[in-house]
């Protein structure tokens, strides 16, 4: 559309002089047609408002860009009822800020149409309100899913891996809320089945849905079986496969370039240890190589100190080193 006279010295003008160009402005006037008829002194009044609550306004011409609604709703209706309710939650000012800086559109939502039923949803699957606030903020868009259509799908697969316990989905939830941004039949039930045909078992399932939800939320084709395949070069046997990736879940998603394979040639050709004792402590992929295991092994050595992996490594450095006689 082509900037009249009229607009530029309404919510034209305003969006020139912070910084805004012709062509981004058209752009945002045809994505939001409430933009075109409101006046300049409304848009300044919300600019500032997003201001005092804490974001910068070297960031505000991105946060508007992407939602230019937040210039058009009512100050008082809208905004500031979603802030202050948003703040009820227990959330700190730098985490809203953030949050608004992720998805802006949480604030053109309702509190009582969308915020409240999310709320009220989420409670009713045992996450606690101390958590609710953590939950939106790490993934804002959560405001926009619908419950019906998106999020119960998310809750009936979980239940049908066993999570039926009380607060166990809202546990599972609260630990990756991204988890219910995914397909279940794209991708969270095909991970799932990954998982049963490489040997975990219901038990083993509902502990990764519970305790590493972001193992299902990965893809099957580009990291969870090229892992696999990984670890098969390397030596193991489906069966070890298995044990470990029951043991330690995030094995399947860990990088091969930077975790997976120079863990195991530090552990094979520096510590002349077999691939084996992997299997018997597969927390072994989560410890750091530099900081952890390559300097206690230094100090190990130095002493002829014989021990097993979860010896060297389970216990925090105080412990480690009382264990071994070291201080």
């Amino acid at each position: 559309m082509e900037l009249t006279t009229t607009q530029n010295t309404n919510i034209v003008g305003f969006l020139r002089d912070r910084g805004f160009e012709d062509e981004k402005i058209n752009e945002m006037l045809n994505r939001c047609k409430r933009l075109q008829g409101i006046e300049r002194e409304q848009a300044s009044e919300n600019w500032d408002y997003l201001k005092r609550i804490g974001i910068q306004e070297r960031k505000l011409p991105s946060i508007v860009t992407k939602c230019p609604k937040l210039l058009a709703l009512g100050l008082d209706e809208k905004l500031v009822p979603m802030v202050e309710c948003l703040k009820t939650l227990g959330t700190k000012p730098r985490e809203l800020v953030l949050a608004i800086t992720k998805f802006p559109h949480i604030l053109s939502h309702s509190v009582e149409e969308k915020l409240c039923p999310l709320l009220a949803f989420f409670e009713a699957l045992g996450v606690h309100q101390n958590q609710l606030g953590k939950l939106l903020m790490l993934n804002p868009r959560l405001i926009s899913y619908s419950i019906e259509f998106k999020l119960k799908q998310i809750v009936d697969f979980l239940a049908s891996l066993g999570l039926s316990g009380e607060g166990m989905i809202g546990k599972s939830l609260v630990k990756n809320p991204f988890i219910m941004g995914y397909s279940v039949e794209k991708r969270l039930r095909p991970t799932s089945e990954f998982l049963t045909s490489i040997g975990l078992g219901e038990l083993d399932l509902q502990r990764v849905a519970i305790n590493f939800p972001e193992v299902l939320c990965r893809d099957v084709d580009k990291v969870l079986r090229p892992n696999v395949d990984f670890l098969r070069t390397r030596g193991f046997s489906d069966a070890q496969i298995a044990v470990m990736v029951t043991g330690y879940p995030l094995v399947l998603i860990k990088s091969i370039k930077n975790s997976l394979e120079p863990r195991i040639n530090f552990l094979v050709e520096v510590m002349g240890r077999r691939i084996d004792e992997i299997q018997d402590y597969p927390d072994f992929f989560h410890h750091g190589l530099k900081k952890r295991l390559e300097f206690r092994y230094k100090l190990l050595k130095q002493k002829n100190i014989e021990y097993s992996l979860r010896e060297m490594l389970e216990c925090n450095h105080k412990k480690f080193l009382i264990k071994f006689g070291l201080v």
